[in-house]
């Protein structure tokens, strides 16, 4: 079976917060999802959003911002709005519908990851639009014999911070509160982190959550 070998980095981490995973080729982005979000330890809370910048293509499972991009687009399809606006420039949904119809907007569903990820390389990945954490995903090779039907971790590195910690920012002081036992806030913290789930990162234990919960599901 062909697959891919990527390299999954938490943008901002220091030390940095990492997976290499081995990722059957013929999945969707909704299965990339799932894979980030079981291999880097989220708990799958919030919205998430995939960025192909190169064809300003926006991939997200923010079902509003999908619906609102296809009305646009089914509305002004094969009609040129700059020039409608320069006929209503006094109109604010020709203005709002330029803008929304500059990206792409898709659902994760459907789409395949094998065109973009063997075309660009990289792929930016958001989640949680308030903590806003990134993910670049890195095509590391294309591995042509790979055995099994799921994904695997091969190596990685890095706790991943718990959910509604604020960002990269906010986790760089739960970690001073957590590591430090005279910190006023350390019981708290370590209360609190334990209630999120905040465990090391344990390989055998993060491949079984893949193996249970991450069988893909082809598309046609």
């Amino acid at each position: 079976m062909k697959a891919y070998q990527i390299k999954i980095e938490l943008v901002g981490s220091k030390p940095l917060i990492w997976r290499r995973i081995i990722i059957p080729s013929d999945v969707t982005f909704n299965y990339l999802h799932n894979i980030i979000q079981y291999s880097m330890g989220w708990l799958d809370y919030h919205l998430f959003e995939f960025e192909i910048k190169k064809e300003n293509l926006r991939i997200t499972n923010d079902d509003e911002a999908v619906d609102e991009y296809r009305y646009y687009e089914k509305k002004y399809k094969n009609k040129n709005i700059d020039v409608l606006i320069k006929l209503k420039p006094e109109n604010n949904e020709l203005i709002v519908a330029k803008a929304i119809l500059k990206t792409t907007v898709k659902s994760p569903l459907r789409i395949k990851i094998d065109t973009y990820l063997e075309k660009y390389k990289y792929i930016n990945y958001v989640y949680d639009f308030g903590d806003y954490w990134q993910h670049k995903i890195k095509l590391e090779k294309i591995v042509d014999d790979y055995k099994f039907g799921y994904a695997t971790i091969i190596d990685g590195n890095g706790t991943c911070p718990p959910e509604d910690v604020g960002g990269i920012d906010g986790y760089n002081r739960f970690l001073k509160a957590w590591n430090d036992p005279n910190d006023p806030e350390h019981e708290e913290t370590r209360v609190w982190g334990e209630s999120q789930h905040y465990i090391p990162f344990n390989i055998k234990f993060f491949n079984d959550a893949l193996k249970i919960c991450c069988a893909p599901k082809k598309v046609k």
